[in-house]
């Protein structure tokens, strides 16, 4: 099994020798593994430039596009950047963050994922970030949701969903359109990858209404909206998220913002969350 692997990355000099260290030292190394530098005013490009000599399979792009670190665009504008330098020969595509360590085994239980189950179109681990003198699973989602810093495909489901959506909600929907095309979505909660710094951090004063334009534009509706901007708001502990989310909203629905997904697609998103939530209220 051949797997490839795209690693967008703006600044990330403090964190990214850590994460290709983890990932030139795994028991099962990636056909290919590409770099992007995105707009890094850091010693990030020196850095990957270093490994890149050091290991055949790796290489580096630079691109350059805002310094606004806005969820959703500028990462998977970089990820395509990267994807397009790449042959079509993987049969797993990763999209990897760049301030993370994998486990040596990582990718062997990606892999073994894969082979063993046919049906499988998404696979991953779990985060942890830093928590007192340890580390702590990062729960800002549900269980059986795979975190966008870690996210690889098999190369049919990946075709089949019409790639990564440059928007944020980008994690979210791709799940979405995996299951409407009857694949399977595996999270292995014993596979931890240490998340050097917890999502969101650096995102720009203006994401905050880019989720709720996110809900609209997945055509989850009002109330799916309006649920899920409470949870999500709770779980990251500020209230006033929820606010910030339904503005986001009508504000993409007033603008009239390209939706994501098709018609037949968004009800068919809408009948799959209301029936999660009933499962969680009975």
């Amino acid at each position: 099994m051949d797997i490839y692997i795209v690693i967008p990355a703006h600044n990330e000099a403090a964190y990214i020798a850590k994460t290709l260290q983890s990932l030139v030292t795994q028991s099962f190394l990636p056909k290919k593994l590409m770099l992007v530098n995105d707009h890094s005013s850091d010693d990030t490009e020196k850095i990957i430039a270093s490994f890149s000599k050091e290991y055949d399979f790796i290489d580096y792009i630079n691109t350059s596009s805002s310094e606004e670190h806005l969820p959703g665009s500028k990462v998977i504008n970089a990820f395509n950047k990267g994807l397009e330098k790449l042959d079509t020969n993987y049969d797993v595509i990763c999209k990897f963050d760049a301030d993370l360590i994998f486990p040596n085994n990582y990718l062997e239980s990606i892999k073994t994922m894969f082979v063993n189950n046919p049906e499988l179109g998404m696979a991953g681990g779990v985060c942890s970030i830093p928590h007192q003198n340890g580390w702590k699973i990062e729960s800002l989602t549900n269980k059986d949701h795979l975190r966008g810093a870690l996210k690889a495909y098999s190369k049919t489901c990946f075709k089949k969903i019409g790639g990564l959506k440059n928007v944020m909600g980008w994690d979210t929907v791709d799940e979405l359109l995996a299951k409407y095309h009857h694949f399977q979505i595996e999270v292995d909660q014993n596979l931890e990858v240490k998340h050097l710094r917890p999502t969101g951090e650096t995102y720009h004063a203006k994401a905050r209404y880019k989720q709720g334009e996110a809900f609209y534009r997945m055509r989850y509706g009002f109330s799916i909206t309006a649920i899920a901007s409470l949870k999500l708001a709770l779980k990251k502990k500020k209230p006033r998220l929820f606010t910030d989310y339904l503005k986001g909203y009508f504000l993409a629905k007033s603008n009239q913002i390209p939706f994501m997904v098709s018609s037949e697609e968004g009800k068919w998103i809408r009948a799959y969350r209301w029936k999660k939530i009933k499962e969680k209220l009975f």
